[in-house]
């Protein structure tokens, strides 16, 4: 289209595009059929579709989108085109589900893998600058686990879906604490020791001991406290 056929005023445009009005009803009933077959389509994808979605799972979801929008709204295209490149897809990510369970290289490619974020109490920083997840991201999610001391946690691993797996050590732990700085005075009532913890990464040591973080090699410390619930 022109520039010069473009104008404000031109309602017929504007609503109903270069379609005539007629075609509306067409798009309502290209819509239903299109809805109804998507919905057998997502089906036989498998339940993990309505899940946490895979990296392969996310693509087919993208594109099974761009597929059923020209179908439904471009008056020149049938219906059966559409169709036939949904079921294309159904059956591309049926054989690449079946080769990931032969193939760990393929499942990887399709999938990723986990990564571990915290182990014994430490971040591993490599490790969260790879995946890119920001310490408050992952504070966020220990918080929201009930977890407000980075020392009661031995590990956490980014799962391949996003998720995130958390695992505590049974008895009470001194570590970084987790909650807001701004919220002193619920800080103020945790139990302090005499260990701090590297504000960068969570390794303890002795108050009287630290200088730079031995892991990590920061120079910021905080006190290390025990959760007090």
């Amino acid at each position: 289209m022109k520039k010069e056929e473009i104008h404000l005023s031109d309602l017929q445009r504007i609503l109903f595009g270069e379609a005539p009005p007629a075609f509306l009803p067409e798009v309502i009933l290209r819509t239903l059929i299109i809805y109804l077959f998507l919905l057998f389509i997502i089906r036989w994808l498998g339940k993990r579709m309505s899940g946490q979605l895979t990296i392969m799972e996310m693509t087919i979801m993208l594109t099974l989108g761009a597929i059923v929008s020209v179908a439904m709204q471009v008056p020149d295209r049938g219906i059966l085109l559409s169709a036939a490149i949904l079921l294309f897809t159904l059956t591309v990510q049926r054989f690449v589900g079946w080769w990931s369970f032969k193939s760990s290289t393929i499942q990887r490619l399709t999938e990723g893998e986990l990564s571990m974020l915290v182990k014994d109490g430490r971040l591993q920083l490599k490790e969260m600058e790879k995946c890119r997840i920001s310490r408050q991201q992952l504070f966020g999610q220990l918080r929201c686990s009930q977890v407000f001391n980075l020392g009661m946690v031995k590990r956490v691993y980014l799962e391949s879906n996003g998720l995130f797996s958390i695992y505590m050590y049974k008895t009470p732990r001194y570590g970084l604490p987790l909650l807001p700085p701004d919220d002193q005075r619920l800080i103020n009532t945790q139990a302090k020791s005499d260990e701090v913890a590297c504000a960068n990464c969570g390794h303890t040591e002795a108050k009287n001991a630290a200088s730079d973080c031995a892991d990590c090699g920061s120079l910021n410390w905080a006190p290390a406290i025990i959760t007090i619930q």
